[in-house]
């Protein structure tokens, strides 16, 4: 079946494209000196960058046979290094600024601000007499305060990796402002979301989606491995069950319970993680200094984190009780729904596609990691209001520290290096994002290695599905 995703040009052969000057830590920078500086916040633990060196793309010579990806397009193992992609891209592209950063901040406040004001005066009975028709504007107002607060939210997130300012100090003070006005345990977001970038699409270490294998499926829903080549197809409404409730509940389920992330905690070098687990009551979260999510110099960090949510429950039970709880709602809680549920699909779909492998341990490395995204598009809303995060996240991957408004640029300047291995898909803007969310919940359902793999090939793993979609899922004989 022929791919839905989009490729770029074929890689580059002419040396001037992919030796463009940059601004690095030194004359030759190795992919290991790449990474620390690239995520918001160089941690010491199992998620070691040691695999990282310059040469480590050379490893996608030995043959692996024939890759299949879920839609039956071959697909070729990265070949390029982070050495590559970085002599690609300008030099201005690395450059970040406080008051453009800044300006971006209070624009979005002000967005926030003036949409609170204008509603509050004038969606009234005296302007409004139908009470429905209220309720269905402060539906629209719960709709863009959710797509503002999201923009702050990125904004944010770009504190985090240090691409926000050239002061980290600065960044993180405005990172743990916003983040934290949101609901986000902003340090303890940072750090998980550094291994994140880490170890993007180790199936035991990335943070983010990590999609089950196939015995974790079988297991999930009580039948034994062979029988996932057999399965009749689910339903489309369990399949939109699953998909509302992702978006509801998956932003707070994620920080409460680590639900997507990897659950191998008891690699954790420090032995925090012995006896704990993903799901409720297993100890494994964003806001325990004890969690192994983290390791025990991170302590304060956690704590810090913990008293900006407390700070802002404080001022929101406040609120509450002096203008309404109800009035809260529509005003706070309403649009915070939305602004977890754009989380979601966002991170949902960078990393999620047909197109998209996933690798063993020992099949990673980074430059692998981290072309198993893929970039969309969502039309003026993701290019001015969520300031990029849906149409530049692969280039984001690579180098985390250039600022969004750089980010375009220097995702054409990668794309002759990356040639096949840059996946974007952009078709139909945004209603193309929206049914991505529905096509990805029924085509990736768990990953395997292709039928028949051999050698490495069994590191190089690809989504399946038991609906009949795209390539099917490999036949194992019962044992």
């Amino acid at each position: 079946m022929a791919s839905t995703t989009s490729t770029s040009l074929p890689a580059a052969k002419n040396p001037v494209l992919r030796r463009t000057a940059v601004e690095s830590d030194s004359s030759s920078p190795s992919t290991a000196d790449a990474s620390p500086a690239n995520s918001p916040r160089p941690s010491a633990s199992s998620t070691s960058l040691s695999s990282m060196a310059t040469d480590d793309a050379q490893d996608a010579k030995p043959a692996y046979g024939k890759l299949i990806d879920t839609y039956g397009n071959e697909f070729k193992v990265p070949d390029f290094t982070i050495k590559d992609i970085r002599d690609a891209i300008p030099k201005h592209c690395y450059e970040r600024s406080y008051v453009r950063s800044m300006a971006y901040v209070f624009r979005d406040m002000v967005l926030l601000a003036v949409t609170f004001v204008a509603f509050h005066n004038y969606n009234t009975p005296e302007f409004v007499p139908s009470t429905p028709v209220r309720g269905l504007l402060w539906g629209v107002y719960a709709f863009m305060q959710g797509l503002f607060g999201t923009g702050l939210w990125v904004l944010a997130h770009e504190c985090g990796h240090g691409a926000f300012s050239p002061s980290q100090r600065f960044n993180n003070i405005v990172g743990w402002v916003l983040h934290s006005a949101l609901l986000v345990p902003y340090f303890s977001w940072q750090l998980s979301h550094s291994k994140h970038h880490k170890a993007t699409g180790n199936i035991e270490r990335d943070m983010v989606f990590v999609p089950r294998t196939r015995e974790q499926q079988a297991s999930r829903i009580g039948r034994f491995v062979h029988e996932l080549s057999e399965l009749t197809e689910e339903t489309p409404i369990y399949t939109f069950i699953h998909l509302l409730g992702q978006q509801l509940i998956g932003w707070p389920n994620y920080l409460l319970t680590n639900v997507t992330g990897h659950n191998y905690h008891e690699k954790q070098r420090e032995g925090r993680g012995i006896g704990k687990h993903n799901g409720s009551g297993g100890g494994v979260n964003h806001f325990y200094p004890s969690s192994p999510l983290y390791e025990a110099k991170d302590a304060w960090l956690i704590v810090m984190s913990d008293i900006g949510l407390g700070i802002t429950i404080t001022g929101l039970i406040f609120l509450g009780q002096k203008f309404g709880w109800a009035n809260l709602g529509v005003w706070y809680f309403l649009p915070y729904l939305w602004v977890n549920h754009w989380l979601v699909a966002i991170t949902f779909l960078q990393h999620t596609d047909p197109s998209l492998p996933h690798y063993t341990a020992e099949e990673w490395n980074f430059v692998r990691g981290s072309a198993a995204t893929i970039d969309r598009e969502f039309g003026f809303i993701g290019r001015h209001l969520l300031h990029g995060i849906i149409e530049t996240h692969v280039l984001h991957h690579y180098v985390s520290t250039i600022p969004f408004y750089n980010a375009d640029e220097a995702t054409e300047a990668i794309k002759p290096v990356m040639g096949v291995h840059y996946r974007a898909d952009t078709r139909e803007g945004p209603i193309g994002f929206i049914k991505a969310m529905w096509k990805s919940a029924r085509w990736c359902q768990w990953v395997e290695p292709n039928e028949g793999a051999e050698g490495k090939a069994k590191g190089v793993l690809f989504f399946r599905n038991q609906n009949g979609l795209g390539v099917r899922p490999a036949k194992i004989a019962a044992k």
